[in-house]
């Protein structure tokens, strides 16, 4: 995945009104108007953060007729969590060898307790 698209990606993820639309959007495609009815904010400004959404890839917006659909796209979403996965094998490894290291440490200190009279 090229950075500026995952800068954007996560730009967008930023937001918590973004990812309600998201969240909102994993159920089905469903028109601007409908996605605007739960947040107390002018159609404009739901207008521009489905921009970002958009500019990101996250959702594709549609034209059928006088209806507007908006959809979810899960490639960038995906290729979040490809980059997240990576980071996370990387830290499990760590806290793996934290936790090897500290029952050491445990089992030293055991036998030193019942070496003292």
């Amino acid at each position: 995945m090229h950075p500026d698209h995952l800068s954007a990606t996560f730009a967008a993820l930023a937001d918590p009104t973004r990812r309600a639309i998201l969240a909102r959007l994993a159920l089905g495609e469903t028109s601007v108007k409908e996605i605007a009815a739960p947040f107390a904010m002018t159609p404009p400004a739901v207008t521009k953060h489905l921009k970002v959404l958009e500019h990101a890839g996250l959702i594709t917006r549609g034209r059928e007729a006088q209806w507007r659909p908006c959809r979810l796209a899960p490639k960038p979403l995906r290729e979040v969590a490809e980059w997240v996965e990576h980071y996370r094998r990387h830290w499990e490894q760590r806290f793996d060898r934290l936790e090897s290291y500290l029952r050491e440490v445990q089992s030293q200190e055991k036998k030193h307790v019942r070496k003292k009279p």
